[in-house]
């Protein structure tokens, strides 16, 4: 392998490090919600509006799992700049490249959640071997914890957007240039499936609430109104 496709990958190896660091450790301001993130990778390529449009289809995906203290949940900061990134650097209409970059998203936030439960089970070793420090009130030991555990939560991010921007971005070529779906088709069936999901998601947590099925109507509605009127 050469050095250049890493080298072009690495701008988003940082952005998906720090996005990838939002998530749980700091500073946890939504930076590392799909349609910042996706956004912000299609702006290091000149492209946010196709960024945006990725984040906004892996925004519904996200939906479905809330990140709550210790469960187990994809990590989307990471995996937003990996499809945003593949789906920016192609031109609009592109034969299934939604398609294609919206899997290698949601590939990649499965695995980063992986990566996460790994990272707390190696915090949860270094706190065990400072815990007499802390014990005694150390507060150099409760300082170095916690930069390390938000270093290693850098470097996972880090990691995991560089391996799957060289894994993935080979493949997306290889299928974009070999595959007969239309683009209209490749982002109409990543739209349908994404807002099938998050429908689903917003139901899930709403569906007690008095006449909810009516406002969630209504929404439907009114976003069709819109979409219809800004077409």
């Amino acid at each position: 392998m050469t050095l250049a496709p890493v080298l072009q990958a690495l701008p988003f190896a940082v952005l998906g490090a720090i996005l990838g660091l939002d998530v749980v450790s700091f500073p946890q301001a939504m930076l590392s919600r799909p349609i910042v993130a996706a956004t912000a990778a299609g702006a290091l390529i000149g492209e946010p509006g196709r960024g945006i449009a990725m984040g906004v289809a892996l925004e519904f995906f996200a939906l479905e799992s809330m990140p709550f203290g210790a469960s187990r949940y994809p990590e989307w900061g990471s995996a937003a700049v990996v499809g945003g990134a593949l789906f920016a650097q192609v031109p609009d209409q592109t034969v299934g490249a939604m398609s294609v970059a919206a899997l290698a998203a949601l590939v990649t936030a499965g695995v980063g959640g992986w990566t996460m439960v790994l990272l707390r089970r190696f915090n949860a070793i270094w706190a065990r071997r400072q815990q007499a420090r802390i014990a005694r009130g150390s507060g150099s030991a409760a300082i170095a914890l916690q930069l390390g555990g938000m270093t290693a939560d850098l470097l996972r991010g880090g990691v995991l957007t560089l391996a799957a921007l060289l894994t993935f971005a080979p493949l997306f070529d290889a299928v974009v240039s070999t595959t007969r779906v239309s683009g209209t088709v490749s982002r109409a069936t990543v739209v349908a499936i994404a807002s099938a999901v998050g429908l689903a998601a917003v139901w899930k947590v709403v569906h007690t609430t008095r006449l909810a099925r009516w406002y969630l109507l209504a929404g439907v509605l009114v976003g069709f109104g819109l979409a219809g009127s800004l077409s």
